[in-house]
């Protein structure tokens, strides 16, 4: 999954260090020997997988929020990094819709923050700018999108990481790509894996319902979505990141996830997720409830396969069970760390 020799002593960046996606990424970053800064928000979970890890205590961490230019600007100036990775984000659909105004402003003026304090950074060399799927404007086709597809975002997370994408572009070519800086965006689809307690997630919200005795409502069971394992994210944008470095992969935009024709369906994951958790009961929805969401989402993921070598590893099957072993692992009282190592070591595994 990560060429060790490679990430060794490399001095990296991660924003949102403290969230479920870049806790996966600072524990597989210090696995390989990287001297990691981290810089974000306190966990918003209890628990959260940040302070399971024990994360604070084996890297610099800095709780900063990326409204900040000031701040921001210090922390990157004191870790000097050679790759930086945003992951920093308001990242979920409805409380963007409670709250438009504090995720534009994360999304879009944060992420402007972070890249205007990579100006004049001379030992960095590559910075990958983490969006999202939902960055297109979804014409509720059958076909999956490619990354020259138009840009939109229809309720306001969306709309602002595409927001977020336009930022970045504009930063690259004025300033970043002149002083020797590759940067790229990476678009994922929907992730899965043991650690995330976020509400109003999926699988987060099967395991809380599930755990108590409870029955899960699903709202949208035929929503379709490009599901994969957290693995295969943190692994791209890696892969991605040390191309970038290297000189080898272009300014450009990347999908990340699984194969087209791999998109699920809710009912699909939670089919597989209760068989493996054990138990459980759910109660589908049969009409669309909350506010506006897309109701299919597919990623074409071609460019990343062809020019960067990146192919899914986990089948969803996989994924979703090896997400609902964490749970139950978690809840029978199994070492965190030996359960996200676990995880690692599997997913290095497959050819």
């Amino acid at each position: 999954m990560i060429d060790r020799a490679f990430w060794a002593g490399k001095k990296v960046l991660v924003t949102g260090h403290t969230g479920f996606k870049g806790s996966w990424m600072c524990e597989v970053l210090l696995a390989a020997g990287a001297e990691v800064t981290g810089m974000a928000l306190a966990p918003d979970t209890s628990p959260s997988l940040f302070s399971l890890l024990r994360l604070e205590e084996r890297m610099r961490s800095h709780l900063v929020d990326i409204r900040d230019g000031a701040a921001v600007r210090a922390v990157v100036d004191s870790a000097a990094p050679q790759i930086v990775l945003h992951l920093a984000a308001q990242a979920l659909v409805r409380p963007g819709y409670a709250d438009p105004v504090g995720t534009f402003a994360t999304n879009v003026i944060g992420t402007a923050h972070v890249l205007d304090a990579l100006r004049g950074q001379d030992q960095l060399r590559a910075a990958v700018i983490v969006t999202t799927d939902k960055v297109y404007h979804n014409n509720e086709w059958s076909y999956p999108y490619r990354e020259s597809d138009a840009l939109g975002g229809h309720d306001p997370y969306s709309a602002s990481k595409a927001c977020a994408e336009l930022v970045a572009a504009s930063y690259a070519k004025s300033f970043l790509l002149a002083q020797g800086v590759r940067l790229a965006t990476a678009r994922a689809g929907n992730v899965i894996g043991g650690g995330d307690w976020s509400t109003d997630r999926l699988i987060p919200d099967a395991v809380r319902a599930w755990s108590a005795g409870e029955t899960l409502s699903v709202r949208r069971p035929g929503a379709t979505r490009p599901w994969q394992h957290v693995l295969e994210p943190v692994a791209a944008y890696l892969a991605l990141a040390k191309r970038l470095f290297e000189g080898g992969a272009a300014h450009d935009s990347y999908n990340f996830g699984p194969e087209p024709g791999a998109a699920a369906t809710v009912r699909d994951v939670i089919e597989i997720a209760r068989a493996a958790f054990g138990t459980g009961e759910t109660s589908f929805g049969t009409v669309d409830a909350g506010p506006h969401e897309a109701g299919f989402l597919a990623l074409e993921t071609a460019r990343a396969r062809d020019s960067l070598g990146i192919r899914p590893r986990w089948s969803l099957e996989a994924g979703v069970t090896r997400t609902m072993d964490w749970y139950r692992g978690h809840r029978d009282g199994e070492d965190v760390r030996s359960l996200c190592a676990a995880d690692i070591a599997a997913f290095d595994s497959v050819a």
